[in-house]
């Protein structure tokens, strides 16, 4: 099956051939005749069964005699390239779909020190003074992502960060005592989902949710950035809220399917 792209010498065409077997098989076509697929991948029926039954042989392929379809052991190929994959990765395509589907900036952040540093991120427009990069870092306290990663930590660690912290009021909004920290910071653990109205920044308005390990320890944040005057509380609540859940649970899902345990 050729898709009208040149090959380098190196081109091993068993091999090609041998995945265009196995990618014909999909949803729509999840069991195939012989001559299915000998028509879907352009092979003569004789390769396309040397083919099948060699994918039988090693597991990939099972057949009834008449049909072919594939097994679960072909996910044994992607699972090498998945579990490869950091949080950054593994949460992009998720934050893609998020700020797609909501048209507001999204990031994921993770903890480090005292400060939450950005590790994936879709920008949709420009909402604040400072540009936000993977590597920027924000004070903890000041942000949602931050309250968020800073609710999931031990309580000793918590009191900790509370007393070396030096709070600065940044807007005039800014919870900037250990006290008033500690209520919205415990309230952001209870409740599963902070926001933050205009402490890092004036005219910025974001929420976050915790993105779990498959051991169920908060590993990073998730959060959707938005101007201030956007959205009512009672909007906020009822279109920004679920669709953040919904994509801190499916970044969750992928996290524990490929085995990430620890931050990138």
């Amino acid at each position: 099956m050729s898709d009208g792209r040149t090959t380098s010498p190196d081109h091993v065409q068993s091999l090609a051939r041998g995945l265009a077997v196995v990618r014909c098989f999909d949803a729509a076509h999840p069991r195939r005749t012989l001559a299915d697929v000998a028509r879907a991948t352009d092979l003569s029926r004789p390769t396309a069964r040397r083919f099948l039954l060699t994918l039988v042989e090693l597991g990939y392929v099972r057949t009834d005699g008449t049909t072919f379809a594939l097994t679960p052991a072909v996910l044994e190929l992607g699972y090498s390239y998945l579990s490869a994959l950091g949080l950054p990765e593994i949460a992009q395509p998720h934050l893609e779909a998020l700020s797609t589907e909501v048209g507001e900036s999204s990031s994921v952040s993770v903890l480090d020190g005292d400060d939450v540093v950005y590790v994936a991120r879709v920008p949709v427009r420009r909402i604040m003074t400072v540009a936000i990069t993977i590597g920027t870092r924000f004070p903890a306290y000041a942000t949602s992502m931050g309250r968020v990663l800073l609710a999931a930590l031990p309580d000793d660690e918590l009191d900790a960060y509370l007393a070396r912290t030096d709070f600065t009021d940044l807007t005039g909004r800014t919870a900037v005592t250990p006290d008033s920290l500690r209520d919205r910071i415990l309230a952001a653990r209870s409740e599963g989902v902070v926001v933050v109205d205009q402490e890092l920044e004036v005219g910025l308005r974001s929420l976050a949710a915790p993105v779990h390990g498959p051991d169920g320890a908060v590993v990073a944040a998730l959060n959707i950035s938005t101007p201030a005057a956007r959205y009512t509380d009672e909007d906020l609540h009822s279109v920004l809220v679920p669709a953040l859940r919904r994509t801190a649970a499916a970044i969750d899902a992928d996290l524990t399917r490929v085995g990430v345990t620890t931050q990138p």
